[in-house]
């Protein structure tokens, strides 16, 4: 699949050189006291859980960027399903890199294979309804890149990446705000004055909320907390006015239920704070 427009080179980059300098620093002792400068060898990325693989192209430029003569046979793409005993990828050059990169390489995929596996199994519960599964903001700080793309792999839609590509006015802003038509006069006041070109959404905990949202005239209204007979509610009364989405306490057995209120989006913070990770391993080839 196509890499995300916020995975770029340059953010990669950083995320890559700030991850190897908390690990090696100084040196990798261990290899450099063991392993001969001029050894080259190969090494197997071992498949131990089945799952949806992701990770393999960051992979691939972590490899690279420590050592770009590192070569890389890639079997499994980001995305595909894998299965116990299934070799992802082959990368052959200098021992020492292997070595150096391994930590990194696994720490990542198995992270990132965790979220995809668990977010392709929840995206599989909506197939047939037009609800898309979103992610949250509640990643881990500065591995956001690696895990909202991991939901993209898995088949879940990305939600805003930070918070300065979408305003969303929660409970907090609105409360002190003193009220939800506070808050989005200011939030469009301040677009405008700005020149800013970003999508307003707005949390409700109930059905007053709902209707001053939609007076607001808001492009999102978030549903926040409420259970399917609100939602149902909800959405008939938004009548597509502005899209919908509902969120909080999201599990995996709700999810169709919720679908089947017409909800544009269900967003789950679940996606990235509760996947497990997955069994990889990284196996010298002998």
């Amino acid at each position: 699949m196509k890499r995300p427009s916020y995975a770029t080179d340059k953010t990669l980059k950083t995320f890559i050189k700030n991850a190897l300098e908390e690990d090696i620093q100084d040196g990798d002792h261990s290899t450099l006291s063991t392993i001969p400068k001029d050894l080259e060898q190969s090494a197997k990325l071992l498949v131990k859980q089945d799952c949806i693989l992701a990770g393999v192209e960051l992979a691939e430029i972590i490899f690279k960027t420590f050592d770009k003569d590192l070569k890389v046979e890639i079997f499994i793409k980001d995305g595909e399903a894998a299965k116990v005993g299934d070799i992802a990828l082959i990368v052959t050059g200098s021992a020492r890199s292997i070595l150096s990169t391994e930590r990194l390489v696994l720490n990542c995929m198995q992270r990132m294979s965790g979220i995809s596996t668990l977010t392709h199994d929840w995206d599989s519960r909506l197939v047939g309804t037009k609800t898309k599964l979103l992610d949250t903001r509640k990643t881990t700080p500065n591995f956001r890149v690696c895990e909202k793309w991991a939901v993209a792999i898995g088949g879940g839609t990305n939600h805003r990446y930070g918070l300065y590509d979408m305003i969303m006015l929660k409970d907090n802003h609105i409360d002190y705000n003193g009220s939800i038509t506070n808050a989005v006069k200011m939030a469009k006041d301040y677009v405008k004055k700005n020149k800013k070109k970003l999508k307003i959404e707005v949390e409700t905990r109930n059905m007053e909320e709902v209707k001053e949202a939609i007076k607001a005239k808001v492009d999102r209204i978030m549903l926040d907390n409420m259970n399917v007979n609100m939602m149902k509610q909800a959405v008939e009364m938004i009548n597509g006015s502005c899209e919908s989405e509902a969120s909080g306490g999201i599990t995996r057995d709700m999810l169709k239920e919720i679908a089947s209120t017409g909800v544009t989006y269900i967003s789950a913070g679940a996606l990235t704070h509760s996947a497990e990770n997955i069994d990889l391993s990284l196996k010298a080839v002998k």
